[in-house]
């Protein structure tokens, strides 16, 4: 198999074979999106002859981690043809997208896991969890809290990426795990007339609280879906949130009551919200609003150990050596001293004894200060050797909120 760039006048054979392997066959417009967001992203194929029998994509995204904002190709269209499996095309294009992103000075790189066996293989964690939360919308939403009674209005699709975007990336910088967003991939992603996967699902609606002419103190991005009781069973009319951001409570409250009270709906769902979001502990009855699914969400993968801890902030001082394990990046492995802080971090190789020994990928999961370190010595997957090292590393990870991203790619 012949590694390479992938030209762009192979993008459709690329879309092609990803059709193949995800069993889709999607419309026009949806194929003609593919293609300009492939056209966008670093491209790698696998080539038997002039046949491409593997591909991988990745978007140029910032990632925000713990007090800063780092460059992360976000991996997507991962695809092996089913004739060339278990014959190393995906180790091969792992290794070149893994070596690129280390040459040019990218410490990270992260990807949503169509299979969860497959990536921790690559040295991929689990960074970030994702919760699907479901309101009983039949009656009002009951709170036990008094919502922000600010102004609301709708934004015109059109208009939103001015309007709302800059509250997005500001929102973005507080909470570590979310992907950049450029103007083509709101547009492309979040905006878009016709939802790709529900075409019966209307276009987005967009509310924003907040007096006029005074900055957007909150927003939500909704679609919604009629009522249907002509088959056998009634199905309600559903407000299908795609996301709702806010800079206080009240605020969320407010929004989280609007679209619960929307006419001829029944029932609000929520896909990918943060595990921490305080509608579950605003909310006053939580029969009304549950938390129905919650998945892995954002996997990371820590290209340069190095470079990813000396970048991030820290919550608490430690000195700990690391007994780091990486098969696929040599230079990430051995024993390293962290020394961290308030005040910056080192890392370099270390003699004597290792206080906690682990994997790339059990780091990765840790780094965003989503997963603890002291529950992965519990499961066995870390080994503390120097009693009270765990907790000592997971204060020193803590961050005010959890890691989240509902930016699926």
């Amino acid at each position: 198999m012949d590694i390479r760039e992938v030209p762009e006048a192979d993008i459709d054979r690329a879309l092609e074979l990803a059709y193949l392997v995800f069993h889709d066959r999607p419309e026009k417009d949806a194929r003609e999106r593919h293609h300009a967001l492939l056209a966008r992203c670093d491209r790698i194929g696998a080539y038997d002859g002039d046949t491409l029998v593997g591909f991988m994509a990745a978007h140029d995204f910032r990632l925000s981690v713990p007090g800063a904002d780092l460059p992360c190709p976000g991996l997507t269209f991962v695809c092996v043809a089913p004739t060339h499996r278990r014959r190393g095309v995906l180790t091969g294009l792992m290794a070149r997208m893994m070596r690129r992103a280390a040459d040019s000075g990218r410490p990270i790189a992260a990807l949503w896991a169509s299979e969860a066996a497959i990536y921790g293989r690559f040295g991929y964690g689990g960074a970030t969890t994702g919760a699907t939360v479901e309101i009983d919308s039949t009656r009002p939403l009951a709170l036990r809290i008094d919502p922000d009674r600010r102004p609301l209005r709708l934004v015109d699709p059109e208009d939103a990426v001015d309007v709302i975007g800059p509250f997005h990336e500001a929102a973005r910088a507080g909470r570590p795990g979310r992907p950049s967003r450029s103007p083509e991939r709101w547009r492309e992603e979040w905006l878009t007339e016709q939802d790709e996967e529900d075409e019966e699902l209307s276009p987005p609606r967009i509310i924003v609280l907040g007096d006029p002419g005074e900055p957007v103190a909150g927003y939500v991005i909704y679609r919604t879906k009629p009522e249907d009781d002509g088959g056998a069973t009634r199905t309600q009319g559903l407000v299908r949130v795609a996301e709702l951001e806010a800079d206080t409570p009240a605020v969320a409250a407010a929004l989280w009551e609007y679209v619960a009270a929307l006419d001829l709906t029944g029932k609000v769902s929520a896909w990918g919200r943060p595990a921490d979001d305080p509608l579950l502990h605003f909310a006053a009855d939580r029969d009304q609003v549950r938390v129905t699914a919650q998945f892995p969400a954002l996997w990371l993968r820590l290209v340069d150990v190095r470079a990813a801890l000396t970048a991030r902030s820290w919550a608490a001082p430690v000195e700990l050596v690391l007994e780091v394990h990486d098969a696929r990046l040599p230079d990430n492995a051995g024993r390293f001293r962290l020394k961290a802080g308030p005040h910056g971090a080192t890392y370099d190789h270390a003699d004597g004894a290792a206080d906690l020994a682990l994997d790339v990928r059990e780091l990765a999961a840790c780094y965003l200060g989503g997963t603890r370190v002291a529950d992965l010595v519990a499961a066995g997957l870390v080994q503390e050797h120097t009693p009270g090292a765990a907790d000592a590393l997971d204060a020193a990870l803590h961050t005010p909120v959890l890691p989240h991203t509902s930016d699926e790619f």
